[in-house]
């Protein structure tokens, strides 16, 4: 027997329909639910991090390599200081880049249930995918609402028509306005390293890092 089919829910455009949205969104992941919703870049697909057994599902429903982790989105930098190490690196490229497509690796405090060392976190740039992560609490395991290896989901139809009968509900806000993945910068270790060209040019993550804290304007 099939699945049901999602929950579809539209972005609202009134303040208290998206709150209402965010924690209906927020609800289905602490009940252990994979949730898609959009977000600066593409259409995202997340669940629980806390709940190993849920974000697992994420891989079944993708495909998903099981060496390939999850990053997380989060709020704010400050929210990762308990997870991970942040030195002054990450902190320049937060300040330049963040909220944004920009995801860093970085060396967690302690070791994942799974015996990862690192994690890719980033603040996104999208009034919904932050007021789902402010009504949650704390950080979502997000990554790419798309079978892997296949383009990634730049609208709730298509990420409906790829992944949609694997999670709970899909939070249709529309086209993606970026279209295009994070730039991934790797932080673990002592020289920074561009793991995946995106959204933001490498030059401008090589001139960030080499670059005074002035408070420069951000792009």
């Amino acid at each position: 027997m099939s699945p049901p089919p999602p929950e579809v829910l539209a972005w609202p455009a009134d303040p208290m329909g998206q709150r209402e949205a965010a924690e209906q969104a927020a609800q289905t992941l602490r009940a252990g639910g994979l949730v898609v919703y959009p977000t600066d870049t593409v259409y995202g697909l997340a669940a629980d991090p806390s709940q190993p057994e849920v974000v697992q599902r994420i891989y079944e429903v993708k495909g998903r390599p099981d060496e390939k982790a999850i990053a997380w989105l989060v709020a704010s930098l400050e929210s990762v200081r308990s997870s991970c190490q942040v030195d002054d690196r990450a902190e320049r490229l937060a300040k330049r880049f963040w909220p944004g497509p920009l995801t860093l690796i970085l060396r967690r405090l302690h070791p994942s249930a799974e015996g990862l060392s690192t994690l890719g976190v980033r603040m996104p740039a999208h009034v919904a995918t932050l007021a789902i992560i402010g009504a949650f609490g704390g950080p979502v395991a997000t990554t790419s609402a798309n079978r892997s290896g296949e383009p990634s989901a730049q609208t709730a139809p298509e990420a409906l028509a790829a992944i949609g009968s694997g999670v709970d509900l899909i939070i249709d806000g529309g086209a993606a306005p970026g279209g295009t993945e994070s730039t991934v910068v790797d932080l673990s270790e002592e020289q920074p390293r561009v793991l995946r060209a995106g959204a933001i040019p490498a030059d401008q993550v090589d001139l960030a890092l080499r670059s005074s804290d002035n408070g420069g304007t951000r792009k």
